[in-house]
Parts: C-alpha cells; structure tokens; sequence
C-alpha cells in the first residue's frame, strides 16, 4: 500500500504533496513483466497520476495521463481516482536500454523526446477535461511540471523517481513530490522555495533513508512551517470487470462478433492488470443482438 501526503504552507501561499509508492510500483512490474528502464518510467508516470487523483474533488472523478513519446517503449499510460490509487501500462514492457550518460535509467530514451503529454479528467461532466503538450525531455517530471505551467498555469516543481535493484530487478523505493504555489504566493515566495530546492537530495536516497513522505514535504520545504491537510493509502487497483470487457465486445460490431463466435473460446485481456477474461460462442452471440442497430 502506498501513501501520499499534502501540506499547505501557514501562510497559504503554496501546497506541496509527497508520495511513498514502492509497493505500487513493484504490483506493476509484475504485472507487466517490466524491464528496469520501463518500471521507472511506468512508475514515475504512475506516482504523478497518484498525485493528480489525490486533489480530484468528486468521488468518482478520474485522470488518465498518456505519455505518447517516439521512444521504443511506445506510450505509457496511468490513470487514477480521487482517491489515488493508480493502474498503468506501457506499450512495450520489454525495452531495455543501456544506462544514460549520467549513468542512470535512460528514461528519456525509452519514452522518446517528441511527441505529447495528455492528460484527460473526468470530472463528471458532459465532456472530460483534456490538456495536452509537447514533451519536453521525456524524463516525466519535467514534462508534469511543463504540463501545469502551460496547461493550467500552475507553477509547479515534481520530481519523480524509482530505485530498482540490480539483482532481481525489483523495485526499492518509489515516489516524488510535487510543489505548486498558489495564487497568493509573491516573488519572494518564489525565490525562498528556489533556495530550499538548492541541495535537496534525490526522492530516492530520501526514502531509502526512511524518510516518510510527511518528512520529504518538510526536508524539501525546510523554513516553511507547513499544515498536514490529508493523507492517503493507494495501491494498484485496476477497474476492470466482465461487465465492461462485454461493453468492449459489444462496441466492435455484430459483423466482428459474428466471427469471433466461430471460435471456441475468445479471450480477452486487460491492459491494466493481468486478468483474463474467457467467452464460449454462446456467450458471444448473446452479445451479438445487443450489438446490432435497434
């Protein structure tokens, strides 16, 4: 289970919002069977749609960001619910590269540098919500933070990052912050956050220091007192269901059903999460009258 936290300054002038996310991050990975590079981009983009979720206000709000990047890794996609719990996946999970030349995750590499950030909210209404933008540098963090600053004119600094291990490949630590300023904050609300960013260390060696995410909010903003405003416990959690995989089946077309009926089984899988769902023909030529015009 993973946990996020979101403070806001005493004097109103900003929040900040910091996420513990190794657990969820790690459920992906086995679920989609990742390679290091793919599980820190999987999991970098995961936590920042975790962070979005969080500030959703209606319950069953959602946010679905889609990285569209000229990288091998395709696009990768997460989503959330107003709770912060996330479910994502990348196009190709098998891509792996060599270290960048900082000796890092090549991140940037497997997303690509051109193409477009999206992120859709639904919020309830007749029509989502959906900003879009060019990618910056495919790192994830920076293309949040442009997000907001183009999209929706926040001010905003993210970082984003995923600890694997060199052994199993599995993930040991995962998280980010996210500090945005609001619209009461001045040039020297700017310039005091700018100083205390000067030698913070990577969210990675923070929590694998133990640091909680309430500390990272305060490690990060040190000189800021800062109030706890809520807290959160998401996980993996997919929404998956045979209802909706039939409402999927049904959308392709009597033509289309009529074929797969033909077939013994049809399977069919989630994107999201390592369920398969199996339908005998007779299951889908029930589907096939609802798919027809009326």
């Amino acid at each position: 289970m993973g946990k996020i936290v979101r403070m806001i300054s005493d004097d109103g002038t900003l929040t900040v919002m910091a996420a513990d996310t190794a657990d969820i991050v790690e459920r992906a990975r086995l679920i989609h069977k990742t390679t290091p590079v793919t599980t820190a981009a999987l999991g970098r983009l995961l936590t920042a749609a975790g962070f979005m979720g969080a500030v959703l206000k209606g319950r069953d709000d959602s946010v679905t960001i889609r990285l569209n990047g000229d990288g091998p890794a395709g696009s990768v996609i997460a989503a959330a619910d107003s709770e912060g719990n996330v479910r994502g996946y990348v196009s190709d999970p098998g891509v792996d590269l060599p270290k960048n030349e900082k000796g890092k995750l090549d991140v940037s590499g497997a997303v690509g540098k051109n193409g477009t950030l999206t992120v859709m909210k639904d919020l309830g209404l007749k029509e989502p919500y959906i900003g879009q933008v060019p990618i910056v540098s495919g790192e994830i963090a920076e293309d949040i933070t442009n997000y907001y600053a183009v999209s929706e004119q926040i001010p905003t600094v993210c970082a984003l990052g995923v600890l694997v291990s060199k052994d199993d490949r599995s993930v040991i630590t995962a998280g980010g912050f996210i500090i945005q300023l609001l619209p009461t904050a001045d040039d020297d609300t700017i310039s005091r956050v700018e100083k205390c960013l000067e030698n913070i260390e990577p969210v990675t060696t923070m929590l694998a220091k133990g640091m909680s995410p309430e500390e990272i909010c305060r490690a990060v903003l040190d000189g800021f007192p800062l109030q706890l405003l809520d807290e959160m416990h998401p996980g993996y959690v997919c929404t998956c269901s045979r209802e909706r995989v039939e409402k999927a089946l049904v959308s392709t077309g009597a033509e289309e059903l009529e074929e797969m009926a033909n077939d013994e089984v049809t399977k069919v899988s989630c994107h999201f999460c390592d369920k398969v769902y199996e339908f005998g023909p007779s299951e889908i030529r029930a589907l096939i009258s609802r798919a027809k015009p009326q």
